[in-house]
């Protein structure tokens, strides 16, 4: 009974945060917490509308995902060209806004990232906008929405624009620091591990989604030999576990030529000094981000768990991931699940990494803070490796703990103990993360919702 009950509350958190434009619902907001100037978190973004979309699709609400998909869709023609600059068409945006709510007047507003934090534009946005059109396409049973000449179309520009070839000799993606959930200045600048997994899971979709035809022919052509060279980068060259670790940790730099083993030259001098003893021999995880002599060890759990659900690592690569946050249990789940990065930075290496950005001091928000909004991801990644004791578990933690805490944004401090200094209260995805792991472990049909994203 106390079980429902908040479930019952996460409903109405959810709930309360649907806005409406010409009387349609449309989106939720990212939170509406009474008792703090949420700035623009009463706007709805296209990530944290994900696992709102999820709860609508699993409850049968498929109207307000079509409506969502819709409006973001048509929201590109906002986007405004810089002079000297060729327009991004294939752009979505990172959010949007009702303007006065509930009148005859009342207009769609669109952010491109000019009113973001730090100016970055929305790299992840069109990927999660992709991933979710799969996922009520399936769900829904409706592919018209799809196949609608507007959608295709809308597709090949997001695909032309990902796809564009660049100053670039690696699959993997480049981009700029801000540019995913980590959206301030934190170090993943390059080829983050997030946005190559939504990458990944965006070109899967893609693929599916595409019909056919002569138009669709040449992309659908780059789009399978893009997957391909991308898994196969990825699963060789982020993949950490002890026996990586020791051939890194014995590497010769300043080689060339097709013979190369260290064909990124990375020097062995870059390897953390918390990183000697914390892999067990049956653990292992992608490393945060890839580069020409860079390698950031650092453990990022959205691309990780990401990875996992989208089938870019492998199922022994998912066991070891897995494996690792049962050795590391406290760290890496803590009072409340789960710590977005481990470790933290500190001291110089904080105030050159962020430029001293007081919301990522150590231990808090994106360094190293610990969010409920990522259970949802874990309990799906933890339920396709076999690991379904683990997710009951950090399910248990959350449930004993958010709805007391009114539905807080993100913890701080080692353990996830405190709430976040700054955090948002009533934070729409932290209570949709909650609903979703209810359901995926109390409910087998309603895995087939999340089944949509395993490839």
């Amino acid at each position: 009974m106390i079980h429902s009950s908040i479930i019952n509350e996460a409903y109405a958190v959810l709930n309360e945060a649907i806005i409406h434009h010409n009387g349609q619902a449309i989106g939720t907001v990212a939170a509406r917490d009474k008792t703090l100037s949420a700035s623009n978190y009463n706007e709805c973004f296209i990530r944290d509308f994900f696992p709102s979309a999820l709860v609508f699709l699993m409850d049968g609400r498929h109207d307000i995902v079509r409506n969502f998909l819709q409006a973001v869709l048509q929201l590109r023609s906002q986007q405004q060209q810089m002079e000297g600059h060729e327009l991004a068409e294939g752009l979505m945006p990172a959010s949007f806004a009702v303007t006065a709510e509930n009148s005859e007047t009342a207009s769609l507003v669109a952010d491109f990232g000019d009113r973001a934090i730090g100016r970055v534009a929305p790299v992840d946005s069109a990927m999660w906008w992709i991933i979710l059109l799969r996922s009520y396409s399936i769900i829904s049973g409706d592919t018209s929405l799809a196949h609608s000449e507007s959608f295709q179309h809308g597709i090949r520009q997001i695909l032309k624009l990902y796809l564009k070839e660049s100053f670039e000799t690696s699959p993997a993606m480049l981009v700029p620091d801000g540019s995913c959930m980590i959206d301030r200045r934190m170090g993943v600048n390059g080829h983050p591990l997030e946005i190559q997994s939504l990458f990944y899971g965006m070109l899967l979709s893609a693929k599916e989604l595409l019909l056919n035809n002569d138009i669709n022919q040449p992309l659908l052509v780059m789009v399978r030999k893009r997957v391909q060279t991308l898994r196969s980068y990825i699963r060789l060259y982020y993949w950490l576990d002890i026996e990586r670790l020791n051939e890194i940790h014995r590497y010769n730099s300043e080689e060339f030529g097709w013979d190369a083993v260290n064909v990124l030259n990375i020097n062995p001098e870059i390897i953390p000094e918390w990183l000697d003893g914390w892999l067990p021999n049956d653990t292992g995880y992608m490393v945060g981000n890839v580069g020409p002599g860079k390698i950031d060890f650092r453990f990022f759990t959205l691309g990780n768990l990401l990875a996992i659900l989208f089938g870019l690592t492998t199922d022994a690569q998912a066991t070891k991931i897995m494996n690792l946050y049962e050795a590391h249990w406290d760290k890496l789940i803590g009072q409340m699940p789960l710590k977005i990065i481990y470790p933290a930075v500190r001291g110089d290496e904080w105030v050159f990494m962020t430029g001293s950005d007081p919301k990522n001091v150590a231990w808090s928000y994106h360094n190293g803070g610990n969010w409920p909004s990522l259970l949802w991801t874990f309990t799906g990644a933890a339920l396709r490796a076999g690991r379904e004791d683990l997710a009951r578990s950090a399910f248990d933690i959350t449930m004993a703990r958010l709805p007391q805490d009114s539905w807080a944004e993100y913890y701080d401090g080692k353990a996830g103990s405190l709430i976040g200094r700054r955090a948002n209260l009533n934070q729409t995805w932290s209570a949709t993360s909650l609903i979703i792991a209810n359901r995926l472990l109390d409910d087998p049909d309603s895995l087939a919702v999340f089944e949509t994203m395993v490839f």
